[in-house]
């Protein structure tokens, strides 16, 4: 390859949109989705609207078509448009969605997430994964009678205030004073923290494994999780796992049941329901009273539409051993990525889970060879960013990961022609 032979996608049809956005919409795009956040590098590069979308591929509007790897940042899990969960979702728009009373999907899906969810007794429904973080926080309170949350050092989960940094904009010194941070992995400062607030820490709150932006992703260390469960047992702090980004693509029981420990809480989100608005909070019979007393609720959080969507893709996710599926999708994925950089004397070096990888280019600490390697992908058709962990879904193909290894092979040679790695 010359490094120029693929097409190169143009996005005009974006940009005018996007103007005509800025007159009416605060940034734009609000928001993780939008240029204005640097989340896209170099702007150029991206496509800012979707037309249409179909399996693991979106369609912008200027009519480029990319090979998905964001999976509209984690909810397609099974393909867009997959059938049967469209079938279902119809199915039960035709009968109701948001209505004066909850249907009986709500049962069928609480049931179902409580037989596939290891440590489940019990399901509370609502609609983003902000909700149920902050529900489990006022469980964990309710339950324990203490404020404090303790929470891994560059952690996320979630935009209410709670979850953020004093300094923000909107954000008070009071709405975060009782958070306690911690830094990954480190179990003796973990064990020091909850001594110097001993009986104040009501929840400790964490992803599954540490998948920060714009840095490598981290797994648990040999005995994190369960010394972190050991110390929370016997000081009596709620451990809730934050399971909204990796749920279902580490393990259909839990993130949890794959790396060996048991959380009270676990919060889902984003592939529950293959993309429609759902979220979810399971925990055991020790918390049932206390979620129970909690006062939160919304008025479209029963909605049937998005439970009839859970249910097909729960289904569908058993049916296909959806996880491990996705695990060695994203394994051969890598390891061919892997490869075409080193053919161009490059080192890309990948993290976290296969199903939810994060990649870097080792020979720029700065992250500009990763930046320019990802738009190089994304100009040619697969759809990359520098910043974020990306995913797999049920629906890549063999071809679609063949094909996507081809332009990375090409996006490697030109990034190693320009920075001087090959003649």
């Amino acid at each position: 390859m010359d490094g120029n032979s693929m097409k190169r996608q143009e996005n005009t049809a974006s940009r005018q949109m996007f103007e005509r956005a800025l007159k009416v919409i605060p940034t734009g795009i609000p928001g993780h989705l939008g240029p204005v956040n640097s989340q896209f590098i170099p702007v150029s590069a991206y496509p800012f609207y979707v037309d249409h979308v179909q399996d693991s591929y979106f369609w912008d509007i200027d009519g480029n078509r990319y090979i998905d790897y964001m999976c509209a940042y984690g909810p397609n899990v099974l393909g867009y448009n997959n059938r049967v969960v469209e079938a279902a979702v119809q199915a039960q728009r035709a009968r109701g969605d948001c209505m004066a009373l909850p249907s009986a999907r709500q049962v069928e899906l609480a049931e179902l997430l409580v037989e596939t969810i290891t440590i489940a007794d019990w399901a509370f429904f609502a609609k983003n994964g902000n909700d149920v973080t902050t529900l489990a926080a006022m469980t964990s309170r309710a339950a324990t009678g203490r404020k404090k949350i303790l929470m891994v050092k560059g952690g996320y989960h979630g935009a209410a205030p709670w979850t953020q940094k004093a300094g923000r904009p909107g954000v008070t010194d009071e709405d975060v004073a009782n958070n306690l941070y911690v830094e990954w992995n480190n179990l003796k400062e973990f064990e020091q923290i909850v001594s110097d607030n001993r009986g104040q820490i009501a929840m400790f709150i964490s992803t599954p494994y540490h998948h920060p932006v714009f840095t490598d992703n981290v797994l648990p260390a040999e005995g994190w999780w369960t010394g972190v469960e050991k110390i929370c047992r016997e000081n009596g702090i709620v451990l809730a796992i934050d399971d909204i980004r990796a749920g279902f693509r580490c393990a259909l029981g839990g993130s949890a049941d794959y790396f060996g420990f048991k959380p009270d809480l676990a919060c889902y989100c984003k592939a529950i329901a293959n993309g429609q608005t759902i979220s979810a909070l399971v925990g055991t019979n020790a918390l049932r009273n206390a979620v129970s007393d909690v006062f939160f609720t919304g008025s479209y959080w029963s909605g049937s539409v998005a439970m009839a969507g859970a249910i097909a893709t729960i289904k569908e996710l058993h049916r296909l051993d959806g996880a491990n599926m996705m695990i060695d999708k994203g394994r051969r994925l890598t390891d061919g990525m892997v490869k075409a950089a080193a053919d161009c004397r490059l080192n890309l070096k990948v993290s976290g889970m296969p199903s939810m990888f994060y990649i870097r280019i080792t020979d720029d600490d700065s992250l500009m060879m990763t930046q320019e390697f990802t738009a190089e992908c994304t100009r040619r058709g697969a759809f990359l960013v520098s910043h974020h962990n990306h995913f797999i879904n049920c629906s890549l193909t063999d071809t679609d990961i063949a094909e996507t290894i081809e332009i990375a092979h090409e996006a490697f040679r030109v990034v190693a022609k320009r920075h001087g790695r090959l003649d």
